[in-house]
Order: structure tokens, then C-alpha cells, then sequence
């Protein structure tokens, strides 16, 4: 059940018009894709450097690819990359679990009002199902504001 609720697509960081990089989020991480170009020999050349609020990719000896704040702090021991078929994955472990991103990267290509919005009801909904294990939260949905997903107080109430 809780694939259901899992990103259905992943969302395009764009920069003059050509993709950067594409990214998703769950409540406890946002993920970064970043597909490598294909002349590079030894994918040991790239790196990729995560901090609290801070990320910056590359290939060594080289000006950074991206070298940006991010939106919001991320738990360092818990993110981490890989790469594998030619893309880097960065995950980053959110510091404010269930908060909602509009972008990895502080104050550009952000998710619009709508997006923004969807997104959140998507993480309220994970939020559900993690709390109340067995229900099947995959077809709720909001009438009005969502509650915000990182101070939503669980449990379902009976009054």
C-alpha cells in the first residue's frame, strides 16, 4: 500500500531551459538525480559533497557542476550518493522530517503553487500511512488546506 504513495514522477530542475538535474521527495529524504556525461572515463573522477545546508558536484579538477544552499538542513551521516547506469543519485536525509521542498536548491526552479501543493497532500497521505499501519490511505483525499505533514499531530481521532 504504501508504494502507492510513493512519487509517481519525478520533477525537472531546470536551468535556461535544459534539465539539471530531476529529483523527487518522501518525508524523510529528497532525491537528486543527475545524468553523467558520457565522455567522462573513470566515473572515480566525479564527486559529490554534502553539507548540512550545502551541496556541491563535480569532476575533480574541474569548476563544480553544482555548488549550491539547499532549501532546507539535511542530516549529513544519513545522506549520501552512488552512481550507477551513468547517473549520480544523491539522497538527502531531511533534518524536518515531512517538510515539504518546492526545490533541492534554495530559492530557484521551484515547484509551482499547485505542484507545491500536490506534493504536500502526497507526503500528508505517506504521513497517514506510516502512523496507521493497515489502513489504506492511497485513494483519501483533501477537501480545503492540508495540514502541514511535519506537525501533523498522528493518530485518527474519533470525536
Amino acid at each position: 500500500m504504501a508504494e502507492k504513495l510513493a512519487p509517481e514522477k519525478r520533477h525537472e530542475f531546470l536551468h535556461n531551459g535544459q534539465k539539471v538535474f530531476e529529483w523527487d521527495q518522501t518525508l524523510e529524504e529528497v532525491n537528486m538525480y543527475i545524468d553523467l556525461p558520457p565522455n567522462v572515463q573513470s566515473k572515480k573522477l566525479f564527486y559529490c559533497k554534502i553539507q548540512s545546508k550545502h551541496v556541491e558536484v563535480g569532476i575533480k579538477g574541474n569548476p563544480p557542476y553544482l555548488n549550491h544552499d539547499l532549501t532546507s538542513p539535511v542530516k549529513t551521516g544519513s545522506s549520501f550518493w552512488t552512481i550507477e547506469d551513468d547517473i549520480m543519485h544523491i539522497m538527502l536525509q531531511k533534518r524536518d522530517k515531512g517538510q515539504t521542498w518546492s526545490s533541492p536548491i534554495a530559492g530557484q526552479s521551484q515547484l509551482d503553487p499547485y505542484a507545491t501543493d500536490l506534493e504536500q497532500k502526497r507526503l500528508m497521505l505517506e504521513r497517514f500511512q506510516e502512523e496507521n499501519p493497515g489502513f489504506d490511505f492511497s485513494q483519501a483525499q483533501f477537501t480545503g488546506n492540508c495540514p502541514d505533514p511535519r506537525t501533523f499531530m498522528g493518530g485518527i481521532r474519533s470525536d
